[in-house]
């Protein structure tokens, strides 16, 4: 197997719409030589826990409504070309993601790091919940599989928030700026949401590259 590493945050679309686009070649190719982990990469590492009012921290971060509106035209092009029907409307606050990058981290210990982060997309993007409220997390988590009342215990403490912060600071200390970003063998670095063609094609190369070092 070969190592995916992906560094994401839940609250990023294009984070959402690059899962999208490379899940649909994963399904075109079920023999890939992928092995996938996610890592912590907080797009407002200094957001306050309890987070903020959708619509004033976009104003704030764009400029005002026009500026909001420019900046995410092409998110919901490429979403729609991802298949992905992102519900903007319905985002009321953005959250801090510190408690998101937690369940992902715990999840990844069961076994469940993808779906852990699927379903934070779709509650966030999809169903418009708060993804930094615990009791949203904890819910979430028992979708998944999860135990509940092991996730609320380890949420009402300060339980691996410290490696997160860590891990995301080591993110950007060896360069990262933006999300997603994909690490292919701890070698080759894909940054961006890439098409799924782009992905098949990737597929194609390591996998032959396998077979070759076999023979």
């Amino acid at each position: 197997m070969i190592k995916l590493d992906i560094l994401s945050d839940p609250i990023c679309p294009w984070c959402f719409i690059g899962k999208a686009n490379l899940d649909r070649a994963l399904e075109q190719r079920p023999d890939h030589p992928f092995a996938i982990e996610w890592h912590p990469f907080q797009l407002n590492p200094d957001m306050p826990p309890e987070g903020m009012e959708r619509r004033a921290y976009m104003e704030a971060k764009f400029g005002g409504r026009d500026g909001a509106v420019r900046a995410y035209a092409p998110v919901v092009t490429a979403a729609e070309r991802a298949g992905l029907a992102i519900n903007f409307e319905g985002i009321t606050r953005t959250p801090s993601t510190l408690d998101a990058h937690r369940l992902i981290h715990w999840a990844g210990l069961e076994g469940r790091q993808t779906a852990a982060v699927a379903a934070l997309f779709r509650a966030y993007f999809i169903e418009g919940r708060d993804i930094g409220d615990r009791e949203v997390l904890t819910d979430i988590a028992a979708a998944i599989g999860l135990d509940r009342a092991m996730i609320a215990r380890l949420f009402s403490t300060e339980a691996d928030a410290e490696d997160v912060r860590a891990r995301d600071a080591h993110a950007r200390q060896r360069g990262v700026t933006g999300v997603p970003t994909f690490v292919i063998a701890n070698q080759h670095v894909v940054v961006g949401a890439q098409p799924t063609e782009l992905w098949l094609q990737v597929i194609d190369e390591v996998t032959e590259q396998l077979r070759a070092g076999d023979a």
